[in-house]
């Protein structure tokens, strides 16, 4: 009975949707921003509950399909966006769909929703394994707010059924099979008033605390792995970008683990003055055995060496190991076997966990790594304790990915460590930080300004917050 009277109240009020979407357009754009912010143009989209059609022809989809109930707003749907594909549908029952997709988008939808584990276990017919689950919904601390709205015209009135807190909607979601990549607040004015609305919205809405109270809940999610993946063997590029690292190159090699089914190593020297280069050659022509390249850098900085090898590298896996072998290469069989599995998509190690040896990093050093880990843990919605780890690890297709799409951010970071997470968070990658021993240099010197660095990498941070907190 509750899914005819739902049936019936949308083919009613189908037009009426519309007029209430242009005297809420800035509401709508918000939404709009979070959605459009962790997708792909030409990307495919299916989107639940899509309504008027508005937010799936918004996303720029190549190919968009939309379900809904109501066959009155299919309708009107298909005249508007007649390049998108609307059909009827309810994704409490099953979901008659043979294809996956990209995107699956939930906007404002749990509410209405009759039995919503179910409809997220339906959910995983039409995802692959690199599917993103994009969902929005309203918290429930504005329960009493939107319904005055409603009672003083502000609001279209609705027959919501549900609602729910961001830890019923996460268990829920976890109960059907996915988990959390990140997750946000957005809107504590969801109204506009000339600056008024930017200041709460765009500053105060990002505050700890006032965070707490807005009005849309926003979820990035992704299926779990064991829903999924399958153990499998894949090739594997490390690359160990190294100036003034002489003393450290035959260790490297030699310490060196096999992991999959091939293992490449790739020097790329930068600038030195120990004569690096040639103990790399040296090295190489030693350990012929072992599957060895070696080049040298044409500009300057980590990250260009570090980019220099990835082009290079053959491997479905890219690994950056730092040439002073603080973290030990023993320990990157640990990062093949998690991201193999499939649990993570971006894997960075984490220092600030073990205890350390006694030079290993310098106390200024240590804060500073505090301090950007707190940040861009409210920067990108996900836990992160030690953004400076040079041990990264991630498929070389995904690498592609945040390589086309570096303009976004901008290509000024000499380290990679901020552009490599920026565009990792952007493409929605899972983040998973595993705990290393970092270790004393042998031999040689640092190779970083703590001050000239310290600058660019706050600069970098300035960026990162304009772009996800501020867009």
């Amino acid at each position: 009975m509750y899914k005819k009277n739902l049936i019936n109240y949308f083919n009613l009020n189908a037009e009426a949707s519309y007029k209430w979407h242009k005297r809420n357009v800035y509401y709508y754009k918000e939404l709009v921003s979070f959605f459009r912010f962790n997708s792909e143009e030409g990307a495919s989209v299916l989107e639940i509950g899509s309504g008027t059609g508005a937010l799936l022809n918004a996303m720029k989809p190549g190919r968009g399909i939309g379900l809904d109930l109501s066959p009155r707003v299919i309708e009107l749907a298909k005249k508007n966006y007649p390049q998108l594909h609307f059909f009827e549908g309810d994704v409490d029952k099953e979901i008659k769909l043979e294809e996956k997709f990209d995107y699956i988008v939930i906007s404002d939808l749990i509410g209405y929703l009759e039995d919503i584990q179910t409809s997220f276990e339906n959910l995983k017919k039409v995802c692959h394994e690199r599917s993103r689950l994009l969902i929005t919904q309203y918290n429930i601390l504005w329960w009493s707010i939107l319904k005055f709205s409603e009672f003083l015209g502000l609001k279209q009135k609705q027959p919501i059924l549900n609602w729910l807190g961001t830890k019923d909607i996460i268990n829920l979601l976890d109960l059907a099979g996915f988990e959390i990549i990140k997750k946000e607040r957005r809107l504590l004015l969801p109204k506009y008033i000339p600056f008024l609305s930017w200041f709460a919205n765009k500053i105060v809405a990002n505050l700890p605390i006032f965070n707490y109270f807005c009005l849309v809940q926003c979820f990035v999610l992704r299926l779990k792995p064991s829903q999924l993946f399958t153990d499998k063997d894949f090739t594997v590029s490390v690359i160990i970008p190294a100036r003034n690292e002489k003393g450290n190159i035959e260790n490297a090699v030699k310490r060196m683990p096999i992991m999959g089914s091939g293992t490449e190593i790739i020097f790329v020297e930068g600038n030195s003055t120990d004569e690096t280069f040639d103990e790399i050659k040296r090295v190489a022509e030693i350990y012929s055995k072992n599957n060895i390249k070696y080049f040298v850098q044409d500009g300057k900085g980590k990250y260009d060496a570090v980019k220099m090898g990835f082009d290079q590298a053959k491997g479905d896996i890219l690994m950056i190991l730092d040439a002073d072998l603080t973290v030990e290469p023993e320990v990157l069989p640990k990062f093949y076997e998690i991201i193999g599995s499939g649990r993570g998509e971006y894997l960075q190690g984490t220092r600030l966990v073990y205890p350390m040896e006694n030079q290993a990093m310098q106390f200024l050093n240590y804060l500073a790594n505090k301090f950007f880990g707190w940040s861009f843990s409210w920067l990108l919605g996900q836990h992160v304790t030690d953004t400076l780890c040079g041990t990264k690890v991630f498929f070389k297709n995904d690498y592609e990915k945040i390589a086309a799409n570096r303009k976004f951010f901008g290509d000024f970071d000499p380290f990679g460590d901020f552009d490599l997470i920026f565009g990792a968070s952007k493409l929605n990658l899972k983040l998973i930080e595993l705990p290393i021993h970092y270790k004393e240099r042998k031999y040689g010197s640092t190779n970083i300004s703590r001050f000239k660095h310290g600058l660019i990498l706050f600069k970098m941070l300035f960026v990162g917050m304009k772009k996800f907190k501020f867009n």
